[in-house]
């Protein structure tokens, strides 16, 4: 009880603390970035007048730059031009689930002792609810912006990561809204649109956001491979239709300000030097608005440990022509005027790179003096009420029940008065944030949580997660046997999962498998298996012992964890979260390296393939699992059964849908399609037939024919095309229109990286039904997207 007590007293000295320092506060803490009018030999310059063009201001300011200023200006500690007004400025602030003083932007302490943290990002996917994660980037950029007014933070918050979740083993997996391409690509439009203030790609920001790590980046540490060394091989089929999925939309949909490089290579060029990547498809085929960043020290990396270049300047120029603006870490200060003195790399091409960021820069107002339209944000808009409640609201939402036995959950207060509450993260507090985390604004642990409901009995039963021993399993069977209900609170924390630190196994760690059997043997009552983790773990003893009544999985849920966790255990909130990865049995890994970067199935080899979209061996839970209390039944009302595909006219060559004609290895004749015209609505009821209100996602997947191009048996049997939560009270309908397009929605890639919708039937089903066929018919085989 002493640590709940420590725990309960640390959140009390963190708001009042916050408490007072709001009341201390008395305005902008920070002098204006630049053009201050304060300053009369800055004030009259074309780049401060706000009323200009930003491409006029910031060709400007470009212009009064000597060379050695701008390339102090390429680096994330950008230095000041004392000269001209403009102070020096650090770009790298994180924001992955909240502000977090990972990057040396962000500072806690005086009057922002801490901010709110959200779940962690895999938590909140799991809730399927765009509307959240967008409101949770409109909180998040509140608060990021009330600490850079502050002096607390900068505006340029490296996130989201959407990297897929490709392998269980991944320690960053926590960090990422999961493995289905188009899952991840609407979380990161709608988390998007939040942090930047939801304007066009032309448009003011409110804090810059950054998608990271661009692309086919997910192994860190794994069996002496790490990512500094790695070379991703992947096919122009994987990356067009998984591992660019999310990105593309982060520019195209998001209009996001920024995307970042990864560390590895891929296909044997290093991400950040690779024109190809950056220059031809980020900037020019998806016409990225905003600048592209490296991550810490790959421009090092690729230079000192890929050996990619023989001197460091041609690293610079490499990394600078292929479409880098920004580096964090000093590299690209230490030789680009090298670079440039032996004609490697042009002052123009640096010029660009600095239109970029500082183009940025202008977007967030920081050459607009002290005023702006969130000059206001303070102390008094971080931790606010409103905040922790949608940081409760979100834990709520993203958990997932995998299994309850006769309806052993909710728990009652009336039945079940005494409550065991047992394991390594049953008082857990730090480990419910995950990593990229900031200092939360106050925790509430499970078992602070639970004891709010029910007299707790407290038993750690293991030292920590890794739980090296089974010598207080005595205690916790005895806690169990005296108890009218037992909490098994397990899974990992950042000790076992984290950056730099993928896992070797999928089980849990140590003897936490026998402190669980052990427990559910003694206990008197019903035995509930709540999980902490990002990444999935293999439960099938739990699953199938029918002495644990309910499963639980949790994610990593936030500073609130420990009340969201309480309210669904008792059933003040009924849980709605569904899975978004497939959790694979401790065998599926024995036969996946974590290197082979495949997403299809290889049955020559016995390669099995990754994600619910090839994987077609057994899992312990699926993705999209998830109960709920009550029940729903889903029935289609109106769909089209038959598209017809209208040929608008040919030619050699379109960067519009087309159809194709014929192929040869020297032209590809093709005839155009109108993908507007294409639009799919779905009309789905929903009825709850059970007894409780509740929230139900629709998951719509679809299925594409089998033709020329698919053949190979290398399309997806199953893909996600939408999802759509909805709250329906008890006995009532809710009806839910699914829009979509089958240029976006129903193509697939091809072996050559080409996107193509196959004419014939697409079979759609709606979760694990098979609903309904749409039949797109043309004269001709399939579309080329």
């Amino acid at each position: 009880m002493s640590t709940q007590k420590n725990s309960c007293f640390s959140t009390l000295i963190i708001l009042v603390l916050i408490i007072l320092n709001t009341l201390a506060y008395s305005g902008e803490s920070r002098p204006p970035f630049a053009c201050d009018p304060a300053n009369a030999g800055t004030r009259g310059l074309k780049f401060c007048r706000a009323s200009l063009p930003i491409h006029v201001r910031v060709q400007d300011l470009i212009g009064r730059l000597t060379l050695q200023e701008k390339i102090r200006l390429l680096v994330n500690n950008a230095a000041p031009v004392q000269r001209l007004g403009v102070n020096g400025y650090e770009w790298w602030s994180e924001a992955l689930h909240g502000v977090s003083n990972i990057g040396p932007g962000v500072k806690f302490g005086g009057a922002f002792p801490g901010a709110t943290s959200f779940p962690q990002v895999i938590t909140t996917a799991a809730s399927f609810n765009a509307s959240l994660w967008e409101e949770i980037g409109r909180v998040v950029s509140d608060e990021g912006r009330a600490m850079y007014n502050g002096g607390a933070a900068g505006l340029t918050f490296w996130s989201p990561n959407v990297n897929i979740a490709r392998d269980p083993r991944w320690g960053r997996c926590q960090e990422t809204p999961g493995e289905d391409p188009h899952l991840v690509a609407q979380y990161a439009v709608s988390y998007i649109k939040g942090l930047q203030g939801g304007g066009s790609g032309a448009g003011r920001l409110k804090v810059a956001a950054c998608c990271k790590h661009y692309t086919a980046y997910d192994l860190d540490n794994w069996n002496g491979v790490d990512r500094f060394h790695f070379n991703a091989r992947v096919s122009k089929q994987d990356l067009e239709d998984t591992y660019n999925v999310p990105f593309k939309a982060c520019v195209v949909e998001g209009n996001v300000a920024s995307v970042m490089c990864s560390y590895n290579k891929i296909n044997g060029k290093p991400s950040c030097a690779d024109p190809s990547l950056l220059r031809d498809t980020i900037r020019g085929q998806w016409r990225l608005n905003g600048y592209i960043v490296s991550d810490c020290d790959s421009v090092d990396v690729l230079f000192n440990t890929q050996h990619y270049t023989r001197l460091p300047e041609d690293a610079a120029a490499a990394t600078i022509k292929a479409g880098l603006d920004l580096d964090c870490g000093p590299f690209l200060a230490i030789f680009t005027e090298r670079a440039v003195r032996t004609g490697k790399v042009s002052e123009m091409d640096i010029n660009y790179a600095l239109a970029n960021t500082i183009t940025v820069q202008m977007r967030l107002g920081m050459f607009d003096g002290p005023n702006g339209p969130y000059a206001n944000l303070g102390p008094r808009d971080v931790c606010t009420p409103a905040h922790q409640q949608l940081a409760l609201q979100a834990a709520r939402e993203g958990m997932v029940l995998l299994k309850n036995i006769g309806r052993a959950l909710p728990l009652s207060p009336q039945r079940h008065r005494t409550v065991a509450v047992i394991g390594p993260n049953s008082d857990a507090t730090v480990a419910m944030i995950g990593n990229y985390a900031g200092v939360p604004c106050g925790y509430t642990s499970p078992l602070q949580g639970i004891a709010r409901y029910a007299r707790t009995v407290h038993q750690s039963g293991c030292m920590g997660v890794a739980c090296p021993g089974n010598q207080q399993f005595g205690l916790a069977e005895i806690a169990a046997r005296h108890a009218d209900a037992t909490v098994l609170v397990m899974g990992l924390d950042q000790t076992i999962e984290a950056e730099f630190k993928d896992r070797v196994s999928l089980l849990l760690p140590g003897h936490q498998q026998e402190l669980i059997s052990r427990v559910a043997l003694a206990s008197k009552g019903p035995v509930v298996l709540v999980l902490m983790s990002g990444g999935p773990v293999d439960v099938t003893f739990a699953k199938n012992d029918p002495r644990v009544s309910a499963i639980l999985w949790a994610g990593y849920p936030g500073q609130a964890g420990g009340a969201a966790i309480a309210d669904v255990l008792f059933g003040a909130a009924n849980p709605g979260g569904k899975l978004p990865m497939t959790w694979y049995p401790q065998h599926y890994v024995a036969k996946v390296p974590m290197t082979n970067m495949d997403m299809r199935a290889n049955p020559a080899n016995g390669y099995p393939g990754r994600t619910y979209r090839f994987y077609k061996g057994p899992v312990v839970f699926p993705f999209g699992a998830g109960f709920s209390y009550t029940r729903f039944s889903q029935r289609l009302v109106s769909a089209p059964a038959i598209v017809s595909v209208k040929r608008l006219h040919d030619s050699l060559e379109g960067n519009s849908t087309t159809i194709s004609t014929t192929m040869t290895k020297k032209s590809v004749r093709t005839a155009h399609t109108d993908c507007d015209s294409l639009d799919l609505n779905l009309h789905i009821d929903v009825k709850n037939i059970g007894d409780m209100d509740g929230t139900h996602t629709v998951l719509v997947f679809s299925t594409p024919p089998r033709g020329k191009y698919s053949a190979t048996g290398s399309f997806p049997e199953k893909q996600l095309l939408a999802f759509e939560k909805v709250h329906v009270t008890a006995g009532a309908k809710q009806r839910v229109l699914i829009n979509m397009n089958a240029c976006k929605h129903l193509s697939v890639a091809d072996e050559f990286g080409t996107r193509r919708i196959s004419m014939g039937e697409h079979k759609i089903h709606v979760g694990e039904d098979l609903m309904h066929s749409i039949t797109l018919q043309a004269s001709l085989e399939d579309i080329k997207v």
